[in-house]
């Protein structure tokens, strides 16, 4: 076996193989001398050590000798120190962790050959069994069969240095220094009673502004010591061959080619403010060493391999992002008031949450709930907020979900069942589907809508109901048109696919299919066609007054046709409705003045976005921030912040409330209210997105459909009762969770051999 690359994780791969596997032939190549590294600091978690001790004692006895341990985090904002404790860490320096490899190494009979570069990956390959790849972030050998792995690689926005102090930080830190060209951050923990890692980063146009672009190493050092001099006590800082670099995001299509395997850097990078990186390449370790070990042949244990481990990194990789972009939008969250600031830096990556924080430390946790305004014993989530004259009773909003149980546009029966359930199960807010303003505005024959007297009625049905058996619930409609996305068949039948017949003509901003070669070519909207629409969305939007809906959202997002004006991939048109983003925004920003004329002033309006299209060319972050800042100027109460659907090649980066740093970006940037959507799927996510000032409102969906009585539930796992989670009277009696055995069965006290 041949190991390229001597770091971490290439050589406890080859402990790990040459101790299960006494009579192999190992051999790691690293180019540099034993004792020259990178950084200074490694941080390894509770579950990766668990998993050394288990797999090689000596290691993991090695590594328990030289840990630094600590709890806290200490956050510094504007001169304001906060602590959150029982966070749990434990770091060694990496010089020491590499020595500690190298004597295992050495002990088991590996070969190691330093200052040696390896030979090429495919020379290799021809001679050994087995090549682990573990050459780092710019691996010679990913880039050398780069057509096999296939990798991507996205550089980010800002710089960082790795520096070190002489002295033992007390915690690790995170300290912010505002100065003339912009915010810096410190990342500082110990990693020895007498010596800490110090990161350094910024935007790169702050690195630039400051003048690091054109310093030297030692200049670069030295400046960022002045900077952080209080962090630091004034003492100095050291480098060691530091540069600025910028953080590159490495992903691979494939991990493994022919009898070669890409480990830890050189198969995947995760930003170092989640100190995942030395945590993922023994993680890699571990897991192909075992895999070689269970599986019956190299390709079995290689797929084996990446089978188990795509998963783990894939989900550290998305926490990783939400960090790294948490920094790049630093600037934008230092006006937040201390405590809320401290709560958001520390849940940014979702993986520490609102009930994890409160475990971790209570005290500080109550103490972020009282600036937020909680009551005693009340979650964030259950405290009322305000739109114009409507007061919701709590911070959940039952997400808008087509349907497609509508005849003719009439929502029936199962309408009134749908959404009078999810009223009943203690929402503050219930959505309606997308409702059409007219037949050749509905996505499918499906779709209900509210452009004749019979739908107006069915729909006051709803809201009677509602209203009625669910007093405190607030009920909205959300009005849009299906543009090029429209005549097309029931979700279930074919989603996105056009009807075998009974097909309506299309309008859109631009005469652009959805598919090319499967849905119908729209025609553009020509200034009478325009006057039309606009006409067709105020006379829903009279109507939805009359049935008494609560709230109305104007739906331009996802594609459908207001959304087809804002994007550049959908609108080319060369008016005045198409070119500059003002001349998009002219036509959407018609349509809801025209709404905001009909619809009562004391009533709230919403509008929904895509905040990207997650394709090339498409909405950006920013064009968003001025989307919503175009609409809250019309008189919009709140911004609803969705993403894509607007392109069928687009690629969204899914996973937990993935959608939510577009809401969080939109509700900083410019102090509106804010609904988030996108997979928040639990109770903690909605308390910690508000706690973080992430967002205003949460809409879900999918929790809905899985249980209609999801906000009442929430509130019993919470232990509340307040009035903002009232029970309706007739099932009050199912307000407590029904046992699920027998409890009551005597604890063991003995055991008798």
């Amino acid at each position: 076996m041949a190991v390229i690359g001597g770091g971490p994780g290439g050589l406890y791969a080859a402990a790990l193989l040459k101790r299960l596997g006494p009579e192999r032939d190992i051999t790691v190549w690293e180019r540099n001398a034993p004792d020259d590294t990178f950084g200074f600091g490694v941080v390894l978690s509770d579950e990766t050590l668990g998993g050394i001790e288990h797999a090689d004692p000596v290691i993991y006895r090695a590594l328990q000798d030289e840990f630094v341990r600590w709890d806290d985090i200490d956050i510094v904002h504007r001169g304001r120190t906060l602590t959150s404790g029982g966070h749990g860490f434990a770091a060694l320096g990496r010089r020491r962790l590499l020595e500690i490899l190298h004597g295992r190494c050495e002990s088991l009979g590996v070969r190691l050959r330093f200052r040696t570069p390896a030979p090429p990956a495919a020379e290799l390959a021809a001679a050994y069994d087995l090549v682990i790849a573990a050459d780092g972030v710019h691996s010679l050998t990913r880039e050398a069969h780069a057509d096999t792995f296939a990798p991507h690689v996205t550089p980010h926005r800002c710089r960082y240095i790795w520096l070190a102090a002489d002295f033992a930080f007390d915690a690790f830190r995170f300290e912010i220094a505002e100065t003339e060209h912009g915010a810096m951050q410190l990342h500082g923990y110990p990693y020895a009673p007498d010596a800490s890692t110090v990161i350094v980063e910024m935007r790169e146009e702050v690195w630039r502004a400051a003048g690091f672009d054109t310093a030297d190493e030692q200049e670069s050092t030295d400046l960022c010591a002045k900077i952080f001099a209080e962090a630091l006590g004034g003492r100095a800082l050291r480098s060691n061959s530091s540069s600025w670099v910028a953080f590159r995001t490495v992903v691979n299509d494939r991990w493994s080619h022919g009898n070669t395997v890409l480990l830890g850097d050189a198969a995947h990078t995760a930003h170092f403010s989640i100190g995942s990186g030395t945590k993922l390449a023994v993680e890699d370790a571990l897991a192909l060493a075992a895999c070689v070990e269970e599986q019956p042949d190299l390709p079995a244990a290689l797929a084996a391999y990446e089978t188990e481990r795509r998963p783990v990194v894939e989900s550290t990789q998305r926490a990783a992002a939400a960090s790294l972009r948490w920094f790049e939008e630093l600037a934008g969250y230092l006006d937040q008031p201390p405590r809320q600031f401290a709560f958001n830096l520390l849940t940014r990556s979702r993986r520490v949450t609102h009930d994890n924080l409160r475990l971790r430390d209570p005290a500080f946790t109550d103490a972020v709930e009282r600036d937020f305004g909680c009551p005693p014993g009340t979650p964030p989530m259950f405290t009322p907020f305000s739109l114009r004259g409507l007061t919701l009773r709590n911070r959940v909003v039952v997400s808008p979900m087509d349907m497609y149980s509508a005849v003719d546009g009439v929502p029936g029966d199962f309408h009134l069942v749908h959404l009078g359930a999810r009223a009943l199960g203690g929402a503050g807010l219930v959505m309606t589907e997308m409702v059409c303003v007219s037949a050749e505005g509905r996505i499918t024959p499906g779709c209900t809508g509210l452009y004749t007297p019979e739908q107006g009625a069915a729909w006051r049905r709803v809201t009677d109901f509602v209203h009625h058996h669910s007093p405190g619930t607030a009920i909205g409609v959300q009005l849009g048109h299906s543009g090029r996305k429209g005549s097309t068949k029931l979700m279930w039948e074919g989603i996105d696919q056009p009807l075998d017949e009974g097909n309506w003509p299309l309008a859109a901003a631009s005469p652009l299919p959805y598919r090319p070669g499967v849905n119908q070519v729209p025609h553009a909207l020509d200034r009478a066609g325009l006057t039309g629409i606009r006409e067709q969305f105020a006379a829903a939007t009279g109507r939805a007054a009359h049935c008494g809906f609560d709230l109305l959202e104007l739906h331009c997002a996802h594609g459908y046709l207001l959304s087809g004006f804002l994007s550049p991939l959908t609108n080319r048109r060369t008016d005045a409705y198409g070119g500059s983003l003002e001349n998009r925004l002219r036509f959407p920003l018609e349509v809801f003045d025209t709404m905001r004329g009909v619809w009562p002033d004391d009533r709230p309006m919403t509008v929904r976005i895509s905040a990207t299209d997650w394709a090339r060319g498409g909405t950006t972050a920013e064009d968003a921030i001025e989307i919503a800042r175009a609409f809250a100027s019309h008189g919009a109460d709140a911004i609803d912040v969705s993403t894509g659907q607007v392109v069928p090649d687009e690629q969204p980066e899914y996973g937990r409330s993935y959608q939510t740093p577009y809401a969080d970006r939109i509700r900083n940037a410019l102090g509106i209210p804010v609904i988030a959507v996108g997979a928040i799927s639990s109770w903690d996510d909605v308390n910690s997105l508000l706690l973080a000032g992430r967002a205003d409102l949460c809409a879900l969906a999918r929790p809905h459909l899985y249980d209609p009585h999801w906000t009442l539930h929430a509130a019993a796992d919470q232990d509340y009762a307040g009035a903002a989670a009232l029970w309706p009277d007739p099932y009050r009696a199912g307000s407590r969770k029904p046992p699920t055995g027998r409890t009551d069965a005597p604890k063991p006290r003995l055991t008798l051999s």
